[in-house]
């Protein structure tokens, strides 16, 4: 059900208010209706994908089927006193007002969520708006759920977050012309409480092609969407239409979720290695200034009694003392080389990212790129965009990713500890070759090669994969070990994937995958 229809149902029922109601009924475990005097039932219908609200003439009858409708028949008894719609959105709030009885009722709220697979019911507490303490809930969504947001009993309740949307039924001849270069069929993007369905009764009524923009006949698209707004009911040639649209629009939905969640990761991931090297760049001035320390310790050592906490030491400059720390337990030249180790840290650290920085700053605009045009993807671009992703995809495998080597080799790469533990020492045989970035943690990488030596365009191709699934990724000039399985050991009692290795011969290339690998 679609903004502008629940906007009508409130339409419909505002001359009531306030209205006496008389009592609920509940056709089945998903169906409240509220007789209300002189206008009939109003039916909550909540059961995803498909929700409703709607007034019936119908007779209707039924029991409370569970917990939540028990409490609904014996919670909200008064009067309808007004109804409420978030903009043109599809939730609906109901105040009641006190009942009085056996038991005295204080006033309440329902908020009724219409809003396909994540339709919910909740009765809310006195109040005004759409914000408040809920008293129970059709449907509790947890976190585990859904992490964005949640709704429990007893919890304080949160309204969909907002959006910037035109309504329509204020839209004016400016604004119309503003949206006459967009295909009438995606003015929904634009416009509030149009969905699949009514977006095609839209392109019904206005004669006009749903996939072009209006144009110069863009009064012909606002006399329709007003004619929309003043009765938004839909044919039933048009229902079938904006069905199967509407299956297309969920369908693209899902596929969107998926491509983009991994697409956000990686983002996420290259804006934190940007920060690395934001953050490697203010451990240079650290480093700088380690290593001025340790010059004048190295230049006074002479003159530093043992173990002071520190010590006001002459600038080179002549610009007077400088206060140098120490640690109290090492001498002035042992705290000079602590320094100069902790700068050359620094500074490997800030070198190894620096030469990364170009090649993630590519990544991250080409991530960002991707991410905009699934935005903007329509089902059949997405279905292409998917099938491209996984074609890209190496082979899997029950024992890490699978590639194949220019020679026609088969390699296979670790994708954890537990992975590169069993590759090595339970899927290699002895003569297999194995590979690894030196000096950064990463994947075991296995060529099966049956005992044979490897060319050359074999060994760059594992070694390129080896440094492109490790802490190097990105790297140019990365040193890659390789030996065979047989000179690879596990260490007593370490943990799993780590090894020690000898005869290894070593490669320098760079940490991106191979050409074609993706």
């Amino acid at each position: 059900m679609e903004g502008l229809m629940l906007a009508q149902v409130l339409r419909d029922l505002g001359p009531s208010f306030p209205a006496r109601t008389l009592g609920w009924a509940f056709p089945d475990e998903t169906t409240s209706a509220l007789l209300i005097e002189g206008v009939g039932n109003l039916v909550l219908s909540y059961r995803p994908p498909q929700p409703a609200l709607f007034i019936s003439r119908e007779r209707l009858r039924g029991d409370p089927h569970n917990g939540f409708q028990r409490l609904l028949a014996a919670r909200v008894r008064g009067d309808l006193l007004g109804a409420e719609q978030l903009k043109l959105d599809r939730v609906v709030a109901l105040h009641f007002g006190a009942a009085e009885g056996f038991i005295d009722q204080p006033p309440a709220r329902i908020v009724f969520e219409v809003t396909g697979r994540n339709a919910n019911v909740l009765v809310l507490e006195e109040g005004e708006g759409f914000a408040g303490r809920i008293t129970l809930a059709a449907r509790e969504i947890t976190g585990s759920r859904n992490r964005f947001r949640t709704v429990r009993s007893g919890g304080q309740y949160t309204p969909p977050p907002p959006y910037d949307k035109l309504d329509p039924r204020e839209l004016g001849e400016a604004q119309a012309q503003e949206l006459s270069s967009l295909p009438l069929g995606r003015w929904r993007e634009r416009l509030d409480g149009l969905g699949p369905l009514l977006s095609a009764e839209l392109v019904r009524r206005s004669g006009l092609p749903g996939g072009e923009a209006p144009g110069e006949r863009w009064p012909q698209a606002l006399d329709a969407l007003r004619s929309l707004v003043a009765d938004p009911t839909v044919r039933e040639g048009t229902l079938s239409e904006g069905a199967r649209e509407s299956t297309r629009a969920d369908k693209a939905a899902a596929l969107r979720k998926a491509l983009r969640e991994p697409l956000d990761k990686r983002v996420t991931l290259l804006r934190n290695q940007l920060g690395d090297v934001t953050r490697a760049e203010e451990g240079v001035e650290i480093a700088a200034q380690d290593r001025a320390e340790a010059d004048l310790l190295m230049a006074y050592a002479h003159t530093v009694e043992p173990g002071a906490l520190g010590a006001l030491l002459p600038a080179f400059d002549g610009s007077g003392e400088v206060p140098v720390s120490l640690e109290p337990h090492l001498s002035a030249v042992q705290n000079a080389e602590k320094r100069y180790t902790r700068a050359r840290r620094r500074e490997e650290v800030y070198e190894r990212l620096a030469e990364r920085e170009e090649n993630i700053r590519t990544e991250l605009a080409a991530a960002q790129a991707r991410v905009d045009e699934l935005d903007h993807a329509d089902l059949e671009a997405l279905e292409r965009l998917s099938a491209d992703l996984e074609a890209e995809k190496p082979e899997r495998s029950p024992y890490g990713a699978r590639y194949r080597t220019p020679g026609g080799l088969e390699v296979l790469v670790g994708r954890n500890n537990k992975e590169n533990a069993t590759l090595t020492h339970r899927v290699g045989k002895s003569l297999d070759w194995w590979f690894h970035a030196q000096g950064y943690p990463g994947s075991h990488v296995l060529v099966r090669a049956g005992g044979r030596d490897l060319d050359l365009p074999d060994i760059l191709y594992a070694a390129r994969l080896a440094a492109a699934h490790s802490k190097a990724r990105g790297s140019g000039n990365v040193p890659v070990d390789y030996t065979r399985i047989k000179h690879v050991w596990r260490p007593r009692g370490s943990a799993a994937g780590q090894v020690h290795y000898t005869d290894q011969k070593t490669v320098f290339v760079d940490g991106t995958l191979p050409e074609g690998e993706g």
